[in-house]
């Protein structure tokens, strides 16, 4: 290696701290590029549990619901029909708001 000849002028300690610049700006981009990549993952991640959240909570509330309709129906047999259409529009506005969540968080 030490019978390189440097293909033009310029004194090789010059180019040494040019080379040197030059790598230490590539290392700084490439960790603000990392860094950027972390904070969209972060983000995304975070977007994933809140819409994991609102998602669980509804389908509990809706089991709950349902529950308590076929528990009243069992008591009131002729109530059935308006405890299922109750039921149907707590399960349909619970669906609505997984859905606003879902639009608000992908904004």
């Amino acid at each position: 290696m030490s019978n390189l000849v440097l293909a033009s002028g310029g004194s090789p300690s010059r180019r040494s701290r040019y080379a040197g610049r030059a790598l230490v700006r590539l290392d700084e981009d490439t960790e603000i590029n990392l860094a950027v990549v972390e904070a969209k993952a972060e983000v995304q991640a975070a977007k994933a549990m809140a819409v994991s959240y609102v998602g669980k909570r509804a389908m509990h509330e809706v089991a709950m619901v349902s529950q308590l309709e076929q528990q009243l129906s069992a008591v009131v047999p002729m109530a059935t029909s308006r405890l299922q259409a109750i039921g149907d529009m707590v399960a349909l506005s619970a669906a609505e708001v997984v859905a606003e969540t879902l639009y608000r968080v992908n904004r």
